[in-house]
């Protein structure tokens, strides 16, 4: 198969595959341990309970480089004409993995911290209860940086049923992850976990599939 942009590289190519099917890999852990936090749930107004919460932590902290490499490849990858878009849809990913990561990390350092324990303050900023600010943060990123990236970076696929489902399941994702922000609006989270068909299961198959189009994608 030919490839649509002639710079697209075996570097980029090889770390496209690499960090697609990272992505894959590390989506899937996240989703069993998802399904698995929110069956053990009393109620679904309770927040996830550990060690599923910090299994959860941590595979995000780690799925986010291979998510920038990925859009990187996407970019590399893109016709010529497209990759203004490309570009915006890779610099939305790097802002979304430096919140995320933040966010996370910093969840995982302080928020069971002796320093913290206590503090009447401490579910206003570093939990996962609505309202707080770690929470907010982390809807900004998932539910308007993931899906702006989703959104920009779809229309450089197109041509070939391969690429074209790839386009419309970017299209998908980013519309379910957008559509997240109607739990702050409403103030009902359950709402916002629609955001969570966006960039979890669309995203995996999203990933899987690019994983399948770079390798076919071997540059002359």
């Amino acid at each position: 198969m030919r490839v649509p942009n002639a710079n697209f590289s075996a570097t980029a190519r090889r770390t496209g595959i690499l960090s697609a099917v990272a992505v894959v890999v590390l989506l899937a852990i996240y989703a069993v341990t998802l399904i698995a936090g929110l069956i053990s749930l009393k109620s679904p107004g309770d927040p996830i309970g550990d060690p599923m919460f910090t299994i959860l932590e941590i595979v995000i902290i780690a799925v986010m480089p291979a998510m920038v490499v990925l859009m990187s490849a996407v970019h590399a990858w893109a016709p010529p004409s497209e990759q203004p878009l490309t570009l915006v849809a890779l610099i939305f990913m790097g802002l979304l993995a430096g919140l995320t990561c933040s966010v996370h990390f910093v969840i995982l350092t302080l928020g069971r911290h002796p320093a913290f324990a206590g503090e009447s303050w401490l579910p206003l900023f570093l939990s996962f209860k609505w309202p707080s600010v770690v929470y907010a943060l982390d809807i900004l990123g998932w539910d308007f940086f993931f899906a702006m990236s989703m959104l920009f970076a779809a229309p450089a696929f197109g041509g070939t049923r391969l690429t074209a489902f790839i386009r419309w399941l970017m299209i998908a994702g980013g519309a379910f992850s957008v559509a997240g922000l109607s739990g702050v609006a409403t103030g009902d989270m359950q709402l916002r976990n629609i955001g969570i068909i966006g960039y979890v299961p669309l995203f995996l198959i999203t990933s899987a599939l690019l994983a399948v189009l770079f390798y076919r994608d071997v540059p002359e």
